[in-house]
């Protein structure tokens, strides 16, 4: 039985990888939503490093996803911190009434 090799274009594995290193989705959560293997995905990143070495606006665009990841988190953790804050004002105005 032959292996059947599908052949993505090159916008669609941009799209993937960017949903990966941005760090929106986890890589198995991506593989099982567009149906691709399993070392798919982590091929795609591998070729994008790979070009980002030599081209220096692949470069550019590599920073701009891990700054979108790295600001992602940061809002999370500023959210989560927001909401603490919200519930520790709500116990101590409570607490003076």
């Amino acid at each position: 039985m032959a292996n059947k090799v599908k052949n993505y274009d090159k916008e669609f594995k941009q799209q993937i990888v960017r949903l990966a290193m941005e760090g929106s989705r986890t890589i198995s959560s991506i593989n099982k939503e567009y149906n691709l293997g399993e070392g798919t995905v982590r091929h795609w990143i591998r070729q994008f490093s790979e070009e980002c070495e030599t081209n220096p606006a692949s470069q550019d665009l590599k920073d701009v996803y891990e700054e979108n990841r790295r600001l992602k988190k940061e809002l999370a953790e500023s959210q989560k911190e927001n909401l603490f804050l919200k519930k520790a004002a709500a116990f101590f105005a409570r607490e003076i009434d």
